[in-house]
């Protein structure tokens, strides 16, 4: 089984990795407590990659909706509809989910560090030319690079993570990176709100490049890589300079150490997240991640209908009601998603020491039924046009559900697939960032069809239908895993 793999075994395959025993044949590896070996850095190291890396995970799905309090302004200003301008969000948030199909295998080739940087500058770039769109044409497209390459952060933060702790203490960790992806969505139009109202919608573009560039001076000053095949080769290299100036003719090799062609590793690499995504229980729960995105961006881009027409807010109070679902994001990371460290152990250690992935979805349960009884209540509370402070806190319980929802599959992918995490959360970006895009199209006419009341209950069945996935994947995976067992190191 994947999971009983060293997860910070090198992952590349092909190369000289037999025990050789002769003199002049060295092993390149980490030491006991090597400074080099990103799970032996102190605490305070590790963390301020996690922030460097989560400020950049939470800065592009911030982009994805930090503009849906001006959707109006913009099609009024660029002479077109407000459902076109939603397309800038589709776009952008498609390419959020195609993005780590490329950038989380290119990670696992050339290494984070490389990735998140030359990427994050580009995202950087393309928010001031997007600022300065004459038409809803080009804001379209340069919304569309900006989602691509704005996903490294949400392509290789779990990857990046796995490098970093141990499975005991990950959870937790994950919870707070997985703060951006969640909150960005939520808190942006927020800050969108206050800015349409006060400087204009291009400002929004414009505010961001500044946030973009200042997380860009600390991610160049002190991210540091965190790939073990990474540091393992630059420390070959380095070893290999030292001796070719002595004449030393020493042979050095790491651990499953590549030697193949560039075109044949990065040809296996990029069918990595495909081939992930073929197994049952990845394609089930990142359905289940998609219905909670398309959820999400759905209900964000009528907000501004929902609480502007019907209870009468201004654009800054339509920002306001977004901190609903945002406290129930907080609430579940400071009091929920510890606890998923804390059960894995505990399930851990009633199965004789051995962990399996499966151990991470218990609290999922939790979410998979808050999430359709928020959103159930949610709808009809709007229908009825009940006191809005009532469909706040149904939005709360919503925020909590889809963050229990979104760790624990999040956590259970990454200990499936341990040495292959980045490939693994790619794979289950997919289906969440595509249909999470093109479902707020499509909303607005079944809102306006069926009304709140219905239009919203239809997400509601939906979660009905995948609410027992993970009491049966608790139940059944491991056996499911047995029988679709997936080689991805060919």
């Amino acid at each position: 089984m994947a999971y009983q793999n060293d997860e910070r075994s090198p992952l590349l395959q092909g190369g000289r990795h037999s025990q050789e025993t002769e003199e002049h044949h060295v092993e390149i590896k980490f030491s006991r407590d090597d400074p080099a070996d990103p799970r032996a850095w102190t605490k305070k190291r590790k963390l301020f990659n996690v922030a460097v890396i989560a400020s950049m995970a939470i800065l592009s799905p911030l982009a994805s909706s930090m503009f849906t309090p001006g959707i109006k302004e913009i099609a009024k200003e660029l002479e077109t509809t407000p459902q076109i301008v939603i397309g800038a969000t589709t776009s952008f948030v498609v390419m959020l989910g195609v993005g780590p199909l490329i950038l989380a295998p290119l990670s696992e080739t050339f290494g984070r560090r490389t990735l998140y940087l030359s990427c994050f500058s580009v995202f950087a770039l393309l928010q001031i030319p997007t600022a300065f769109s004459p038409n809803i044409e080009t804001m379209i497209v340069l919304r569309m690079f900006s989602g691509f390459f704005g996903s490294v952060g949400i392509a290789n933060g779990g990857g990046s993570l796995s490098d970093m702790f141990s499975p005991d203490e990950r959870a937790s960790v994950f919870g707070w990176y997985l703060l951006g992806p969640l909150m960005g969505p939520t808190i942006g139009p927020l800050l969108g709100g206050v800015t349409v109202q006060r400087l204009g919608w291009r400002w929004i573009f414009l505010s961001l490049a500044i946030l973009c560039s200042v997380n860009l001076v600390f991610a160049f000053l002190f991210l540091q890589e965190t790939y073990s095949p990474i540091i393992l080769q630059n420390r070959k290299r380095e070893q290999e300079k030292s001796d070719n100036e002595s004449q030393n003719t020493t042979f050095y090799w790491f651990e499953g150490e590549d030697d193949r062609p560039m075109g044949v590793k990065l040809r296996n690499s990029f069918a990595r997240p495909l081939r992930i995504l073929t197994q049952p229980i990845i394609f089930t729960m990142s359905v289940y991640q998609a219905l909670i995105f398309s959820t999400t961006y759905s209900l964000y881009t009528n907000f501004e209908d929902i609480y502007g027409k019907i209870y009468g807010f201004n654009t800054e109070q339509v920002g306001l009601a977004y901190l609903g679902p945002g406290f129930g994001l907080l609430f579940a990371v400071r009091v929920i998603v510890p606890r998923i460290d804390n059960v894995f152990k505990k399930l851990r250690d009633q199965n004789g020491g051995v962990a399996k992935p499966e151990f991470r979805l218990p609290l999922a349960n939790i979410g998979a039924l808050l999430i359709p009884v928020s959103l159930f209540s949610f709808a009809w509370l709007v229908q009825f046009q009940v006191h809005w402070i009532a469909t706040i806190i149904a939005a709360f319980f919503y925020g909590i559900g889809q963050v229990v929802i979104i760790n624990c599959t999040q956590n259970y992918y990454i200990d499936a697939f341990e040495a292959f995490a980045a490939s693994a959360v790619a794979a289950g970006a997919v289906f969440r960032s595509v249909i999470g895009g093109v479902a707020p199209i499509l909303a607005p006419s079944l809102f306006r069809v069926s009304g709140y009341g219905w239009g919203i209950s239809v997400f509601g069945f939906l979660a009905v239908i995948l609410a027992p996935a993970p009491l049966l994947f608790y139940r059944f995976g491991e056996r499911i895993r047995d029988r679709y067992n997936i080689s991805l190191r060919a």
